[in-house]
């Protein structure tokens, strides 16, 4: 239990020091770091596949409708990437972070109109209460947090499309990045050809970070992978906060992006209905966990 959670800690953490890596690729435009991405996050993959000797039994199992899927979820990714990436180096940390504090809500709402799940009473609640914190943002500061909205959407039929396919993440990734490897390499080879590629032209640096794009990609997928197998659902819900804030409060601290009170009351509405969900699950599942180790117990005696 104790592995589970540093695992999921190691991967979270990492996930929330990304605007740190991005910020040192401002060099590269944004749809070039997500291709770059795509391609040695791809190699890095099959490479890790083929060492495991999992890369056949991928293969064997991707039939066209896996294929189809994983190329969905793929593009969703992609678009993910290069929205995060652009958000980070044109200065909204603080806005990227409310897509993923929102995440989770977007991601009941998306799993009660796709997948006819249905939402227990109270978690109603937070779900228009976020809504509410969403419109308030909107209102107040005279425009659409699209960028937080991309993220959150995105993320969320990333999310809902990978419940509904059958490979482990690893394989998941790498046929997920095979299916954009061919349109993300072509463009790069264009902008090379074109003389505004960043590889090689912006330097050592920035080529030695965006050839680590994909180590930097693998890491913490490897250590979430790891850690959700260990310790309960319950947790790795709490856990995944942990990303979300320290963006957060790297955006605010560190990145000196302003913040203002209008900004305050809506990140507050928004807190207060994660809050009240997250208590919610933990007050239901907490019966449910006592009463099957109670259940265990007694099937052993």
């Amino acid at each position: 239990m104790k592995k589970g959670v540093l695992f999921a800690l190691a991967g979270y953490a990492i996930w929330g020091f990304f605007p740190l890596y991005f910020k040192t690729l401002q060099a590269a435009p944004a749809f070039q770091i997500m291709a770059h991405r795509v391609v040695w996050s791809f190699l890095l993959m099959t490479a890790i596949l083929i060492f495991r000797k999992e890369l056949k039994p991928m293969l064997s199992a991707a039939t066209p409708r896996i294929v189809f899927l994983y190329a969905i979820a793929g593009t969703l990714l992609a678009i993910n990437w290069v929205t995060y990436v652009w958000g980070v180096n044109a200065g909204y940390v603080v806005e990227a972070s409310l897509g993923y504090f929102i995440n989770p809500l977007v991601s009941v709402l998306l799993g009660v109109i796709f997948l006819r799940e249905r939402l227990r009473p109270l978690q109603w609640v937070p779900v228009v209460l976020a809504g509410v914190g969403v419109t308030y943002l909107t209102v107040s500061m005279g425009k659409l947090p699209w960028i937080a909205l991309v993220l959150a959407l995105s993320f969320g039929l990333y999310g809902l499309m990978k419940k509904i396919t059958p490979l482990g993440s690893l394989q998941g990734l790498t046929l997920e990045t095979a299916a954009v490897f061919l349109p993300t390499l072509a463009y790069l080879i264009i902008e090379q050809v074109r003389g505004v590629g960043a590889f090689v032209n912006a330097g050592v640096n920035t080529t030695l970070l965006l050839a680590a794009t994909g180590v930097v990609t693998a890491i913490p997928l490897i250590f979430f992978s790891a850690g959700t197998k260990l310790i309960p659902l319950t947790t790795v819900g709490l856990l995944q906060y942990i990303t979300p804030t320290t963006q957060f409060l790297l955006g605010v601290f560190v990145f000196k992006e302003g913040f203002s009170s209008n900004q305050v009351i809506g990140f507050v509405i928004i807190w207060i209905a994660l809050i009240l969900f997250t208590m919610e699950n933990l007050l239901h599942y907490r019966p449910v966990a006592v009463e099957t180790a109670i259940s265990s117990s007694q099937a052993k005696n």
